[in-house]
């Protein structure tokens, strides 16, 4: 092992076993992630000075919402990964789309069917959209801080070499050199970060602009993703997208990279439109009947 070098914890991958049922570290992160999320959304629901006239979900309403939100989760984040970085092996193979055992989910795929998710709820519903967008955006990094813990104790998505970085790891998949645990940059900054800015936005904002705090998730972790993407190794299959000139750490653009860039000027906008009062209902919805009575 290089001198500088820490050694992978071993972690079995499998958190519980009984008999032929195993249950391991990652379905409990996305577990963790949604649970933490339902939560923490139904405290924030039942913070009167938080809405003002916007109309807000009904605590009955949330309950229903997750379900929505895990299913465009799982079937988003296992589509944009066949669609954005391995369409090739599944177009050859296509019944290996639904071997999700086997690994193989996007965030930006997850992302997408989360909002598809909650649009189409919020229009069966008669919510604002924007309004369940901003919910989902403060509760959200709760399971990305889950999820990137679960890819570090996997092994998996690990980090560029890193020989002279004194954190580095070496991963048992990873090859013989160090290299950085960018799971653990990215759970500090895409998860506990960004919840800590989002919690702050949320008390100084409240929902009362709906699509603001949406436009602020989107374009805070496309920021900090793309700059644990100066870290992260890209995808074998993919590499980097446009050869390897990119900065004093080497490499070049990678996938994650180009799909943040919309996704930032997309928050932008949003930000934008919020901030202008485009985004609010063109009447305000008196809400006496819908605010949930704490016990």
């Amino acid at each position: 092992m290089p001198f500088l070098a820490l050694p992978f914890p071993a972690i079995d991958p499998v958190a519980v076993a009984i008999g032929p049922i195993t249950i391991k570290w990652y379905a409990l992160a996305y577990i963790a992630g949604l649970v933490g999320g339902w939560y923490y959304a139904r405290r924030l629901v039942m913070a009167d000075r938080l809405w003002g006239v916007v109309r807000r979900p009904t605590l009955s309403e949330i309950d229903d919402l997750i379900v929505w939100v895990a299913l465009g989760v799982v079937l988003g984040g296992r589509l944009g990964y066949v669609l954005f970085y391995n369409l090739p092996m599944y177009l050859a193979d296509p019944i290996e789309i639904f071997a999700i055992r086997n690994g193989g989910m996007s965030f930006h795929g997850g992302f997408l069917g989360a909002i598809l998710a909650m649009l189409i709820f919020a229009r069966a519903r008669k919510l604002n959209g924007y309004t369940l967008l901003d919910l989902a955006a403060v509760t959200v990094p709760i399971g990305l801080f889950f999820g990137r813990i679960a890819n570090f104790v996997n092994g998996e998505l690990w980090g560029r070499i890193a020989p002279d970085f004194p954190y580095a790891v070496v991963f048992p998949t990873g090859g013989p050199l160090p290299r950085h645990p960018s799971q653990l940059y990215e759970a500090a900054t895409e998860g506990f970060l960004l919840f800590v800015v989002m919690a702050l936005c949320v008390r100084r904002f409240g929902f009362r602009k709906p699509g603001l705090l949406g436009g602020i998730f989107v374009l805070g972790y496309a920021l900090a993703r793309t700059f644990c993407e100066f870290f992260r190794e890209p995808d074998r299959q993919l590499g980097y997208l446009f050869g390897a000139d990119l900065g004093p750490l080497g490499g070049g653009v990678t996938m994650g990279m180009l799909l943040c860039l919309p996704m930032a000027l997309v928050g932008l906008a949003y930000i934008v439109l919020a901030a202008r009062g485009h985004t609010r209902p063109r009447r305000p919805v008196e809400d006496a009947g819908d605010v949930p009575v704490k016990a």
